[in-house]
């Protein structure tokens, strides 16, 4: 039963949303995305593994100027990426930045990452797909980003969001 309520809200969110691929289509998307950051009024929920997009850290900034709520969960190794906007925009009021690592393989001794990319924007639109909010996922990368304004699937990603934000380190 769970998988046929998933398939369905799936499908409905599909057909109620903006699929973009890229770099065909990537101006329409990277205009979409920096819309929703501008129309946002209370919060934007962010899970980035990168994060290097100079406009796209500006628009965040001009959104926390204007009092929104902003969150940004990083993987743990972005820390180290001299590109990532992580520490322009943890400088910012109404900007929290967290970090997260994957979980431990003892086999091999590594970390995996927190991978994922989606932003959720105040707890009724959600955007996600395989493009990191980076330079080369806008023009090089063959990716996919999608949005869409499906209210059940951004509260399913807000849960998923918190219950990550649980784990993250406050950076």
């Amino acid at each position: 039963m769970k998988k046929v309520s998933l398939l369905l809200l799936l499908v409905s969110s599909l057909l109620a949303g903006e699929l973009y691929f890229m770099p065909f289509e990537a101006h329409m998307a990277k205009n979409q995305l920096l819309r929703w950051i501008d129309q946002a009024h209370s919060s934007i929920d962010v899970a980035m593994y990168s994060f290097t997009n100079k406009s796209i850290a500006r628009h965040l900034k001009n959104a926390a100027k204007r009092g929104v709520h902003i969150r940004i969960l990083f993987d743990h190794d972005q820390i180290k990426d001299r590109y990532s906007k992580l520490r322009f925009l943890a400088k910012y009021r109404n900007i929290e930045i967290f970090t997260l690592r994957g979980k431990y393989a003892k086999k091999g001794e590594y970390y995996g990452k927190m991978h994922i990319k989606m932003g959720i924007f105040d707890n009724k639109r959600v955007t996600f797909g395989s493009a990191n909010w980076t330079n080369s996922a806008f023009s090089r990368n063959y990716e996919v980003i999608y949005f869409t304004k499906d209210f059940a699937l951004a509260k399913k990603a807000k849960r998923g969001f918190e219950r990550l934000l649980r784990s993250a380190k406050r950076y």
